[in-house]
């Protein structure tokens, strides 16, 4: 909730107030009020409810029910009540050159203050508490809005150096055994990266896109290793309009690689499978590990993008044989 005062908080008590003694004058003037009651009266009712307010508002609710102290909060709230209604009854019942012989006395002017203090202030304090915490949440969407998004460029810039790693000590190889080679590698790395800049700001990319993305990538993948890795792509529902997070598919194929290693016989098959909900990466699983260095930002950092992004989650299968990963296809709402 938004603790501090502005402009608008006045506003609104303003109005309440205005409106409230014009409901409350005619009354006065029905029964004959003395003049000095409506001098006295309001401004004392306009202070009276604004620190029962400003008191709940500003340090109860913060420093008692934020702390959970509930009956404290009770205890407190109602002293508050009664001690501001108090004065404000009293300097009433004077105004008004009531009878002091009638002026209720014990349990029954306690009862009396805590009615009164609860019509007076309830509906103020309401209106103005529900005005505090709209602010309050506004403020915080925006705040974790913000979040999110350092959050999602932080964690792709842990991405971007990783791959740039490899590639180029795959490049520092090939430029001596196989120039041609080098030179489409290049071509190929030079399109992944145009890719990457093109979205380097972008939360998430559309399905077809990405797909692109990863067969660039599958290609530097099968330069660099030959046939230990074999790659297959199923397109079984249409890419229109379906989103998942920049750079996914390239993170999960980073992934087999790192942790599977081809034995020379037998290659690391991996499928991609699109249906209407979801993006199915299966590999099977070598009993060689992989030399491939890494850095623990793979499949985590996935994760945690999903967590800003979705209320889905991605779902891992991983047994003796084979490894899968179900990445759930975002689609945007208007």
């Amino acid at each position: 909730m938004n603790t501090k005062l502005n402009k608008s908080d006045f506003l609104i008590l303003s109005s309440y107030f205005i409106v409230s003694f014009i409901l409350q004058g005619k009354g006065y003037l029905d029964r004959g009020a003395l003049v000095r009651e409506y001098f006295i009266d309001f401004p004392v009712e306009i202070i009276s409810v604004t620190s029962i307010i400003f008191l709940f508002t500003f340090w109860l609710i913060p420093k008692v029910v934020a702390q959970k102290k509930y009956i404290l909060f009770l205890v407190y709230g109602l002293l508050i009540l009664i001690f501001i209604t108090g004065i404000d009854y009293v300097i009433g019942f004077w105004s008004g050159a009531n009878n002091w012989d009638k002026f209720p006395k014990g349990i029954n002017l306690i009862l009396l203050l805590i009615s009164l203090g609860t019509q007076q202030a309830a509906f103020p304090f309401a209106l103005f508490l529900a005005k505090k915490f709209y602010e309050g949440q506004t403020e915080y969407l925006k705040i974790e809005k913000q979040q999110k998004e350092n959050e999602l460029k932080l964690l792709r810039s842990q991405i971007d150096p990783h791959f740039l790693f490899n590639n180029l000590n795959t490049l520092d190889s090939l430029i001596d055994s196989n120039p041609e080679k080098a030179k489409e590698y290049i071509n190929r790395l030079s399109l992944i990266y145009r890719y990457l800049i093109k979205t380097k700001d972008a939360e998430v990319m559309e399905l077809s896109s990405e797909v692109e993305f990863a067969k660039n990538y599958i290609f530097l993948i099968n330069t660099r290793f030959g046939d230990d890795y074999e790659f297959t792509i199923e397109e079984n529902t249409s890419l229109v309009d379906k989103f998942i997070p920049t750079g996914a598919i390239q993170t999960l194929l980073e992934n087999v690689v790192k942790h599977n290693k081809s034995d020379g016989n037998n290659p690391i098959i991996t499928t991609i499978k699109i249906n209407d909900g979801w993006l199915i990466i299966t590999n099977s699983k070598s009993k060689i590990n992989s030399k491939e260095e890494s850095f623990g930002t793979g499949l985590e950092n996935l994760k945690t993008r999903y967590k800003l992004l979705s209320d889905e989650k991605i779902k891992i299968t991983d047994i003796e044989t084979k490894f899968e990963a179900f990445i759930p296809i975002i689609k945007l709402s208007n």
